[in-house]
């Protein structure tokens, strides 16, 4: 019994005997696979990718104590279950990712880290973008099935002015969705802290790339959280134009009727005057009033405005990301190692099935 069990235990040394025995075929598996790999790999153009960590201030009370900090540790942030914001901050990755964000990053001004290239960041994506040398083939042949589609489909990127995030063409659809890819945000639901990663091939349009987008989302926070105020400030601000027009007119009207009855006595008169007076008053007032609740309104907007603090700077990135060639060509090693082993000792493996 023992020795059939004996039997049953692979021999590691008999492996190593049938591997040996097939060392000129693992060196060829290896000086192939090498080939391949470099080949694949090396042409591929390397990417950057640096990010940006900011924390913006709560919009509504947030809880704190001893329950705060529990529902904390269980994930839970009660700052976002008081606030009012219909957009909180678990949805500003969706904000980054729509179509009226990704657009208006098309016109910031980029330039490459060798300063030979200057020029909007539209214009780097459609004709200065490395591509591998096998993807001439596909890009040949849409060249070639765009005579066969639609006026629509043929336009060129932003051949109308500026790119209408409302109606993107086949072109701009796909460079929209290239470029969402490029661009990641989330936002930590225990701290609401925002992390903005950007890839790109040039380092240094990777890092204003990235600072854009976080400026413009800073932006975009502040125009949501302040837009009720500034509205009242509008409306207050045109109030307060028509008070002041109205209080001029009766200072004139009362001016007026008091020069041109300089010496006259009448009781008529005077009642005339003292009602055009009151009526003066009444307007200032009601100037005045609505004045103090004009500057109330500028206080609410400049009290709704968040402060953001910049946990981390973006930064020019050193060292590409992307690919990993040398990982990649172990990797590539390894598997074909294994793989070749496997089928030299398929029939010794298969025995003990």
């Amino acid at each position: 019994m023992e020795e059939k069990e004996s039997k049953e235990v692979i021999d590691l040394r008999e492996i190593a005997k049938k591997v040996w025995a097939k060392r000129r075929l693992f060196l060829k598996v290896w000086v192939v696979t090498l080939i391949v790999s470099v080949a694949w790999i090396f042409p591929q153009p390397r990417t950057f990718e640096t990010s940006v960590t900011l924390a913006p201030e709560a919009s509504g009370d947030v809880s704190e104590g001893t329950i705060g900090s529990l529902a904390s540790s269980f994930g839970i942030n009660l700052g976002n279950m008081v606030n009012n914001d219909a957009i909180y901050p678990l949805l500003y990755p969706d904000v980054v990712s729509s179509n009226d964000f990704i657009v208006g990053l098309f016109d910031i001004p980029v330039k490459t880290i060798d300063g030979q290239l200057e020029t909007d960041y539209l214009t780097y994506l459609v004709k200065y973008q490395k591509i591998c040398f096998w993807d001439y083939p596909q890009i040949w042949l849409h060249k070639f099935m765009e005579n066969f589609k639609s006026k629509a489909d043929r336009q060129p990127i932003g051949a109308v002015g500026k790119v209408d995030p409302y109606r993107l063409s086949r072109k701009e659809e796909i460079l929209v969705d290239k470029l969402r890819k490029t661009i990641s945000c989330s936002v930590d639901k225990k701290t609401d802290v925002i992390t903005i990663n950007v890839a790109d091939q040039d380092p240094l349009i990777c890092a204003t790339l990235c600072d854009s987008v976080r400026e413009r989302l800073q932006n975009f926070i502040i125009s949501y959280r302040t837009s009720k105020a500034r509205n009242d400030v509008d409306f207050y601000s045109r109030l307060a134009n028509e008070s002041h027009l109205e209080y001029k007119r009766a200072m004139k009207k009362y001016s007026t009727f008091c020069d041109t009855h300089r010496e006259v006595i009448l009781q008529a008169v005077q009642s005339q005057r003292d009602e055009l007076e009151n009526e003066v008053q009444m307007k200032f007032q009601t100037y005045t009033v609505i004045n103090t609740q004009l500057d109330a309104a500028k206080a609410k907007v400049q009290e709704r405005t968040p402060a953001f603090t910049i946990l981390q700077n973006a930064s020019v990135p050193s060292k590409p990301s992307q690919p990993k060639r040398m990982l990649f060509v172990i990797a590539m090693l390894f598997l074909s190692t294994f793989v070749t082993g496997v089928v030299v000792c398929r029939k010794y493996l298969m025995s003990f099935l």
